[in-house]
């Protein structure tokens, strides 16, 4: 993907996008703040981390780096006053690097200062972002492996989870055991703590409270799990609380949740473009428009990821692109309307193969909610 975007390497500092490079994965969330490490990613090789002394280890082990150097610091925290100065000694440094034949350069997120101070030694910069976003919206065999080894932690979190839900257990108490699960498989982090129950849970997409659960609520998660092998767990579900069975108003919400979900997935098929899948997205009663969860289908792999589908009344953003083979997508669904208290949220990832799509997640639907 460089090579096609004809450039001659990439300088990453992002820990997800480095992590795709090599499978480095040490200090994740301090790196996304206070980028300590970097990664020279060359087209013709070598592949160089720049990496501080406490992390030098971990990257000496991975086969995918050829070399570790010592970083020039770029950042306020570790630079302060000596920041400017850094910067032009950091970009004499890459520029040595690559040599005189090498000037075409994909640059990730960093300092502002760092492009100019780049081109001004005779590189051209692009934005890196762009050309790794369409790299990894492809996702290789291997790839599958690990997502489906995420998508297991995950998914046994989930059944804890809805073991867990009674009178009285909090929704900080019910996100835990996302966290636990995760850790104790050798997980990373969740990416939100989408956890709502009763009349949070409508609008959906707010995050976990001390809100005590009651019986008859329902309890909405969205995983969100950045597993064991790094790659994302993005699978949402809606469970009810008992004693009791639950009202035919949730589930009448619960049945067109997975109504909406079943048609979109039939859809998905290798060479549709992105414009054609929206067209052809389910109807929304008028009822549930104003609360629709934005986006239908995004791409998944490490992270959310390119690309994003929006819903109908959504489409005046929309950009086309085509599916493809190799794309993992999360199908999204959110039910519920406007002072109607309750809310269903639920969503799928679907591996896109050559001949249509297999669905990844086997978390299976609630018997009470679709009777």
């Amino acid at each position: 993907m460089l090579a096609d975007a004809g450039v001659d390497a990439a300088l990453l500092f992002d820990p997800i996008q480095m992590r795709y490079a090599t499978g480095f994965r040490a200090y994740a969330i301090f790196q996304m703040h206070i980028p300590s490490n970097y990664l020279l990613v060359t087209v013709d090789g070598p592949v160089v981390m720049f990496a501080v002394d406490q992390v030098q280890p971990a990257a000496l082990a991975l086969e995918t780096i050829d070399e570790v150097r010592t970083p020039v610091s770029v950042t306020p925290f570790s630079a302060g006053v000596s920041l400017d100065a850094n910067i032009v000694r950091f970009a004499q440094m890459i520029s040595d690097v690559l040599g005189e034949d090498r000037r075409r350069l994909a640059v990730g997120r960093t300092h502002v200062g760092v492009p100019a101070a780049l081109a001004r030694r005779g590189m051209t910069v692009i934005d890196a972002d762009q050309v790794l976003e369409r790299a990894r919206s492809i996702k290789l065999p291997d790839e599958i492996r690990c997502m489906n080894a995420s998508i297991a932690v995950a998914e046994t979190a989930l059944y804890e989870l809805r073991a867990a839900i009674e009178p009285g257990v909090s929704e900080h108490e019910l996100t835990a055991i996302l966290h636990r699960v995760n850790v104790e498989h050798g997980g990373d982090w969740l990416e939100t703590r989408l956890l709502s129950s009763g009349d949070r849970i409508n609008p959906w997409e707010r995050e976990a409270s001390g809100r005590r659960v009651r019986t008859g609520d329902l309890v909405g998660v969205d995983t969100d799990m950045v597993g064991p092998l790094g790659y994302c767990a993005d699978i949402s579900r809606t469970f009810h609380c008992g004693p009791g069975e639950p009202s035919a108003r949730q589930r009448e919400l619960y049945r067109v949740a997975v109504e909406e979900l079943r048609h979109n997935i039939a859809l998905l098929s290798p060479g549709m473009t992105f414009k054609e899948l929206t067209a052809r997205l389910w109807q929304r009663p008028d009822r549930f428009r104003d609360r629709r969860y934005d986006m239908a289908v995004h791409g998944i792999g490490m992270s959310d990821e390119w690309p994003c589908i929006f819903q109908h009344e959504d489409a005046d953003d929309a950009y086309d692109g085509m599916v493809e083979p190799g794309m993992v997508l999360a199908v999204e669904s959110y039910i519920g309307e406007v002072g109607g208290g309750d809310g269903v949220k639920l969503e799928e990832m679907v591996l896109i193969t050559e001949h249509g799509t297999r669905q990844l997640t086997r978390f299976p639907y609630e018997t009470a909610m679709l009777a």
